[in-house]
């Protein structure tokens, strides 16, 4: 069984500041550039049984810098749809509504065509890549480019939790998690590894 690595994209102008990015194709900051190229070191050399990104550019160009060349787009990588909170930060949110939570209530809907979804929604999505990536797993390591909300529910439906879960791991920019599994059962066995991190190993 083979591990799989998650990457979140780099830093955009929006993750900076907080506002919820979904459909919205921001690109990559200067510094979410370089998170990206940081990360080509770790991947250097190494075959992968199976890469896929998020259809997003922020995403897509985030595996490019980090040398993924041959990931695949998976339209179900991309991010929570975040509805009528779109570009919108949580502290503007609790201005109206203060015990508004994410992983609890979910989000209203949003323009034509961005209804919004609830965490189950979500975890109905990271459940069919689970399922996509299954036989590739068997075969070797896999490496999945998405986005901070859609990976921690697809880590938490890994490990067998809720979608609801994916509150319990929070993941920055630019960055690799590794899951793997001990004694057969899925395992968190990196999580957040930069490639400055790694470079001071």
């Amino acid at each position: 069984m083979g591990d799989l690595l998650l990457v979140r994209h780099g830093e955009t102008e929006w993750s900076l500041s907080g506002r919820h990015t979904s459909w919205t194709d921001l690109p990559l900051a200067r510094r979410g550039e370089e998170q990206a190229k940081s990360l080509a070191p770790l991947f250097a050399g190494r075959t992968f049984a199976l890469a896929l990104t998020s259809p997003l550019g922020r995403a897509e160009r985030t595996a490019e810098l980090a040398g993924l060349y041959d990931a695949v787009r998976e339209p179900d990588l991309h991010e929570w749809d975040y509805g009528a909170y779109e570009g919108v930060t949580t502290l503007e949110i609790h201005r109206t509504r203060p015990d508004w939570y994410l992983w609890n209530d979910g989000v209203p809907p949003g323009p034509a065509g961005h209804p919004g979804e609830s965490p189950i929604e979500v975890g109905q999505r990271a459940d069919r890549v689970l399922s996509r990536i299954g036989t590739a797993l068997d075969s070797g390591d896999v490496v999945l480019v998405a986005h901070a909300h859609f990976l921690r529910v697809l880590t938490a439906r890994r490990l067998g939790l809720p979608a609801a879960d994916g509150r319990l791991f929070q993941l920055t920019t630019g960055t690799v998690s590794r899951l793997s599994t001990e004694h057969g059962r899925p395992v968190v066995a990196e999580w957040n590894v930069t490639g400055a991190t790694a470079a001071g190993h």
